[in-house]
């Protein structure tokens, strides 16, 4: 979703398949309950406290940047979200998951549990509505699944299955759990294959993408 100019507000919308089921029931079914705002397209260099015209024309570079429509596809948009910190905040919060890339055999799996830096101090790592998860290919995975958060949004999540398809599976919880997949058909002539992991914190808004890679066993 994207406002399509900065001065008149209308919003440009791409619902999923899932929305526009429950829009074109018609019964009130399709609500939006929770939204998010990013600044995925603002280069804050441009602000320019020196500029000849005086403080009002600082941002003005940045005002007239091109604002992003809507994109379906979730490794590409709202990288950046906007997020309320503690006041005194002086670093920004980054994601730890343990590694910097993953490697599996087929068949084996993994368990992450991510931390968050910067963000509630020393005492607590964890935050409190827990991480989205998601997996770039879900073919790659056997099993891809998430505990520690128990919501109905988190449950739908953490349900959702697959046919097959080259998509993506994002999960909702503290701890998740990766288990290579063992369909030797998935590999053709190839010895691996490549994905990602992307693990977004849902109220420090960090994230991080890390590679996967699933190598074949003879």
């Amino acid at each position: 979703m994207g406002y399509l100019n900065n001065s008149v507000v209308t919003v440009d919308a791409i619902l999923t398949t899932k929305g526009r089921e429950l829009l074109a029931k018609g019964d009130g079914s399709f609500s939006i309950t929770q939204f998010a705002l990013g600044d995925d397209e603002i280069d804050y260099t441009l602000y320019n406290p020196s500029h000849p015209s005086g403080s009002a024309f600082y941002g003005q570079a940045i005002e007239n940047l091109p604002l992003i429509e809507a994109i379906p596809n979730e490794m590409q948009s709202m990288k950046y979200k906007l997020v309320t910190l503690p006041r005194g905040t002086a670093k920004m919060p980054v994601l730890d998951v343990g590694y910097t890339a993953i490697t599996l055999r087929q068949g084996a799996s993994l368990a992450i549990t991510p931390q968050t830096l910067n963000y509630l101090g020393d005492n607590q790592l964890f935050e409190s509505s827990g991480y989205t998860a998601t997996i770039g290919d879900i073919r790659t995975m056997a099993e891809f699944v998430a505990t520690g958060i128990d919501t109905p949004q988190a449950a739908a999540a953490n349900q959702t299955t697959t046919l097959g398809t080259s998509v993506s599976k994002t999960v909702i919880g503290t701890s998740i759990t990766l288990r290579a997949t063992t369909v030797n058909t998935l590999f053709g002539n190839n010895s691996a294959l490549y994905t990602t992991l992307t693990v977004i914190g849902r109220d420090s808004g960090a994230r991080i993408t890390i590679p996967v890679t699933i190598t074949q066993t003879n």
